[in-house]
């Protein structure tokens, strides 16, 4: 009964319109040597329940609307893999840089500002260079108490939260300042892959939004 509701649209074996046209992707990732990681002071910590999460996201949507959240995706070279860039926090919890924007603030000025804020030595980002470049893909939030899903389900009318994810593109050296009570790693995306457990479903996701590039592992 289940099979019924598959709708075969395209039979592969008699088209082959899209291998010779699809664009070779290349991303530079250097080696995670290249970079100085350092610390400044600790960043400001909410230390609230899920509930009193939760009201303060009500209270935020009532004010402004739908959140909308930038989130960095950040590969690096380490032992001839690509590895992801990850902020650490509690020792338990897994988060890619970036946050919320500000009322009428563009998605890569808040993507920059929070990497400045995040990574850099302060907030003017001296010796910092964050290329911002293509969208890899949303995650929604269709309630306050839902979890991200990587689709808008057609019956939400009104999601609470929309997650973007960017890809940031490093150069080949590059000063990261992370405040103390924060951990930076670099985790191999064969780790992360499909690991909902551990990184939760929107990081897990990020090396299926990666497959379409090739890396180009620069060497010195």
């Amino acid at each position: 009964m289940g099979s019924e509701a598959i709708v075969p649209l395209v039979n592969g074996d008699n088209h082959n319109n899209g291998g010779s046209q699809s664009q070779n992707l290349v991303l530079d990732i250097y080696p995670l040597n290249s970079y100085y990681f350092g610390s400044k002071e600790a960043a400001p910590s909410k230390e609230e329940t899920l509930f009193d999460r939760i009201q303060r996201m009500k209270s935020n949507y009532d004010a402004y609307g739908l959140r909308t959240c930038v989130e960095a995706v950040i590969v690096v070279e380490l032992f001839k893999h690509p590895h992801l860039l990850l902020l650490q926090v509690r020792n338990c919890i897994f988060r890619l840089p970036g946050g919320r924007l500000r009322p009428g603030e563009s998605d890569v000025d808040g993507l920059k500002r929070k990497l400045l804020s995040k990574l850099s030595i302060d907030e003017h980002g001296s010796g910092a260079n964050w290329e911002v470049g293509e969208c890899l893909g949303m995650c929604w939030r269709s309630d306050f108490e839902a979890l991200l899903c990587p689709y808008l389900p057609p019956n939400v009318k009104n999601p609470k939260e929309c997650t973007k994810l960017f890809l940031v593109k490093l150069p080949a050296s590059q000063k990261f300042i992370v405040p103390r009570n924060l951990k930076l790693l670099a985790v191999p995306l064969c780790e992360i892959h499909e690991n909902h457990k551990t990184y939760g479903p929107v990081i897990s996701g990020v090396p299926q939004l990666l497959s379409k590039f090739s890396f180009n592992m620069v060497e010195f």
